[in-house]
């Protein structure tokens, strides 16, 4: 049986390399049938490694930009070198 399930004060954390940061979604349902496992994080315990920083919400979408971009280039360039690949 498929249950929806309702968060309240949820937040999204969102990871780039080593920085990271809690985005506040508020009150958030979830449909039963995309709930694999649900659980809560026990706020007194450091969940993350020490490396990590937490930084704002707009650098960390700069930080996602960024990646998305290196990411869309190295396509562009594998496309591109792809007639070298003799096999």
């Amino acid at each position: 049986m498929l249950s929806n399930a309702v968060l309240e004060s949820a937040c999204e954390r969102v990871i780039v390399g080593d920085l990271y940061c809690d985005i506040p979604l508020g009150l958030y349902v979830i449909r039963g049938e995309n709930v694999v496992l649900i659980g809560e994080l026990d706020l007194e315990k450091e969940e993350l490694p020490s490396h990590m920083t937490r930084v704002s919400s707009e650098e960390i979408k700069r930080a996602q930009k960024a990646e998305r971009e290196a990411s869309e280039l190295k396509g562009t360039m594998k496309k591109r070198m792809d007639f070298l690949d003799m096999d």
